[in-house]
This record gives structure tokens, C-alpha cells and sequence, in this order.
């Protein structure tokens, strides 16, 4: 680091990726920033610089001994930071000790019979509340919260019809295995990880089983469903056109009709959340076109192509943070359509790195049992051969991708502004 560097550091001041620290700081404390930083996004520790700023420089003669060893005592998982000294003169050396994003979070500081987890919040390094450290460890896809099980629920949770229709349908299983014996369904079941066993209620029904196969999952699962808001205007008005719940497994059943009672043999199809969610959006997304010459039928066209719509919403279900509160939310605008599901990227995933078709799946079953009903691309790269391509075609331009700490926003803009028709 360059000596101009390190002074612009400093006279910027203590940030989520800068702390400053004196020579004589205690080595627990030390260790405390170390880790914070592994479990945040990383950041520099400038040793020989007081809180205000003011550069007092190193006094130890062994700092970077000392340094390492702390980390190495102190921070579990192990982990080795860069270290280096600037000698700025006149002002004396600093140390700067560089840490990247950890990769086997979450880092702990062992110190008095205790294992405390820190994180960076602002210019401070806290103790990770309960939640946050869930995050961790399924940001280390130690920990997948999709498959804990939900309070309250148990087999009966489930539609077992939907249930049956993806064993028998789409798996392809026996159906005499589970008509001869129910329980036979439920030890299934939790070879599935779509029902968990509990020691106090016995079997409750997961969050993967309960988005997927639940009936009405939002009654126990308060993140579950879809909410619909749809606006005249550019900006959130105080009174929404639409602004609806939709409480729906994710997945559609199929069962076949035999053809009794005199009726004819055929199927019977129930949609799924994301269908629901489409047909409920028709009005406001679509315009009807007059018949022409060659068709005497009114048509309907969406005006952003359905592929796109539900590519991204099923992305939004299948990669969202399960352990935060929030609702996926659709709204639409006159000029765009937003998509926002709660929580950041999962793991060291970027905008960059989702649109060049990287995976890292947060919920890896929500995702493969959607995989089995083909709504999701086989690949996983249904941002970069669906959304990106639909979108340019359509209006020239990339969608754009908003990731932040508490969210993942899709801004998808229309072609031109529609008139939005009143509520219905």
C-alpha cells in the first residue's frame, strides 16, 4: 500500500471496512475485529491509529509476530490475514492488516471458555444476534434453512394429493407403496427433508415442505405467498390498485379423471403460486389487441413475455434468505415491473457472476424439486439464457439487478408506459 493510500484511509475515517486500532490494543480485542471482518464482506485493520484518527504509530518491535500469533490463537476456523507495515516518516509505522470475505464463516473468537461470533455492523464489530448468526452458517452452506422444521405443523400440513402427484407423477415411483401403508409416505417423507422429525411433536412439516406441498403455508409460515401490488403511476401511491396476498403451494397437482359417473376420462390441473400470481396479473399486464382480417379472435398479449416473469419469480422463491421475515413481493408501475426477495445473495455471489450463468444455490432442495417439475432451468442458468436475452429483445436493454444487504431487486422496464385499468 502506498503511503498516499494509507493516508486517504485514514482521513476517511472508520467505516464497515476500516478500523482503527493503538499499538497497545489487547489481543481478544484485536481478534474481535479480525473475525467481524471474516464474517462481513472483510475490511483493513490499521494498527498505530487512535480512534480520532490520530497516528500514533507502532511501538512493539515484533508487531507482525504478534499479530499473527493473536489471529492464530484467538480466531477459529484459522484464518491468515495480510499484513503489512507502512512507514510514513516522521508520523512513525502503521501496520495494515488486509482481510478477505471468509470462506468458512462463521469465524469465532475462543477466549475464556467462550466462543463468541462477531459481525460488522457500520464502523462497530458486534456480537451476532441469533439470526444473523443462522445466516452465517448458511452463508458456509454449513446450515440450510429450508429444511428446518415450522412450529405448529405436522404431516397434515401437506396436501397429499400434491404430494402423491410428485412420487407417483413426476418421480415416477410405485403408487402401491405408499396406498399400502400411509406411514410408509412419511418415512418418505423425511428421506426428502420435506418433513422433519421433532422430540416434541414428532414429525413437523419443513419450509421446503410447506412452500412446495403446504396447504395454505402463509397460515404457519409467515414468509410464504406472493404479494401483488400494481400502481397507476411511477411511484407508490397511497392507494393501491391491486395490493393482494396470494397463499399457494408452489407447486401445481395434476390428477387424471377416469372417466366415471358418465363424465369423460381427462385431467384435473390446480395451479401452483406462480400461476395464480400470473392470472391475477393478466389484466394489468397485458392489453387486448382487435381481431383482424386472418383472426376474429381477441388477443391478449403480455406485454413482458411470461418466460421472463416466471423465471424470475420462481427465482425469487427458490434463492430468497428463509431465515428473514418479508414478503417476496411483484409490483407494477406504469414504466416496469419489480421483483424483491428478501435477503442479500447467497455466499460470494455477485450481479456480475449470476448474470455469466454461476451458481450457488441458498436452498438447494427448494430448487431440485422444482428442477423435477421443470420449472427451473435444468442448468440453473435461467438469468443468463431466459431473463437477459427476453429483456433485450424486448426493449433494447438489460434488466437491472439491484443486490443489497436485505434484499435482491429486479427492476424489468416495459417498452413503453401502459396505461394501467382500474382495479377489478
Amino acid at each position: 500500500m502506498l503511503k498516499t493510500e494509507l493516508y486517504q484511509l485514514i482521513a476517511n475515517g472508520e467505516s464497515s471496512g476500516v478500523e482503527f486500532k493503538r499499538d497497545d490494543v489487547r489481543p481478544e480485542s484485536l481478534a474481535k475485529e479480525i473475525a467481524a471482518f471474516a464474517n462481513f464482506r472483510g475490511g483493513r485493520v490499521l494498527l498505530g491509529v487512535e480512534d480520532d484518527g490520530r497516528i500514533s504509530g507502532l511501538q512493539r518491535p515484533n508487531a507482525q509476530t504478534w499479530v499473527m500469533d493473536t489471529v492464530s490463537r484467538y480466531v477459529h476456523p484459522a484464518i491468515i490475514p495480510f499484513y503489512e507495515e507502512i512507514d510514513l516518516g516522521g508520523d512513525g509505522r502503521v501496520a495494515v492488516i488486509t482481510l478477505e470475505q471468509g470462506m468458512t464463516k462463521p469465524y469465532v473468537v475462543r477466549n475464556n471458555n467462550r466462543e463468541d461470533i462477531y459481525i460488522r455492523v457500520g464502523d462497530t464489530s458486534r456480537l451476532a444476534t441469533r439470526e444473523q448468526q443462522a445466516r452465517l452458517f448458511q452463508e458456509s452452506q454449513m446450515f440450510h434453512a429450508e429444511v428446518l422444521p415450522v412450529s405448529g405443523t405436522g404431516p397434515d400440513s401437506l396436501d397429499h394429493r400434491r404430494l402423491v402427484d410428485y412420487l407417483i407423477r413426476v418421480l415416477g415411483e410405485p403408487a402401491a407403496e405408499f396406498q399400502a401403508e400411509p406411514s410408509g409416505l412419511e418415512r418418505r417423507l423425511i428421506g426428502l427433508s420435506l418433513l422433519a422429525e421433532t422430540p416434541l411433536s414428532g414429525r413437523a412439516a419443513s419450509i421446503a415442505g410447506l412452500l412446495l406441498f403446504g396447504r395454505n403455508p402463509r397460515a404457519r409460515l409467515r414468509q410464504a405467498g406472493l404479494r401483488l401490488m400494481v400502481f397507476a403511476g411511477e411511484d407508490r401511491d397511497y392507494e393501491a390498485l391491486l395490493d393482494q396476498l396470494i397463499d399457494a403451494p408452489l407447486v401445481e397437482l395434476v390428477e387424471t379423471i377416469d372417466g366415471g359417473d358418465n363424465s369423460e376420462p381427462g385431467e384435473y390441473r390446480e395451479p401452483g403460486l406462480i400461476d395464480l400470481a400470473l392470472e391475477r396479473l393478466r389484466p394489468f399486464l397485458s392489453r387486448e389487441i382487435a381481431p383482424s382480417d386472418d383472426n376474429i379472435r381477441r388477443e391478449r398479449p403480455w406485454r413482458i413475455p411470461l418466460t421472463v416473469l416466471r423465471e424470475a419469480l420462481l427465482n425469487a422463491f427458490a434463492h430468497r434468505d428463509w431465515t428473514r421475515a418479508g414478503d417476496v413481493e411483484l409490483c407494477v408501475y406504469s414504466d416496469r415491473v419489480e421483483i424483491a426477495s428478501p435477503g442479500p445473495l447467497p455466499n460470494d455471489m455477485t450481479v456480475e457472476k449470476m448474470k455469466a450463468g454461476q451458481r450457488s444455490p441458498r436452498n438447494p432442495l427448494l430448487v431440485d424439486i422444482l428442477r423435477d417439475y421443470g420449472y427451473v432451468d435444468a442448468r440453473g442458468m435461467g438469468v443468463r439464457r431466459k431473463i437477459i436475452p427476453a429483456m433485450r429483445t424486448l426493449t433494447g436493454a438489460e434488466p437491472e439487478y439491484r443486490a443489497g444487504d436485505d434484499e435482491v431487486r429486479l427492476v424489468l422496464t416495459l417498452p413503453a408506459p401502459i396505461s394501467v385499468p382500474a382495479a377489478i
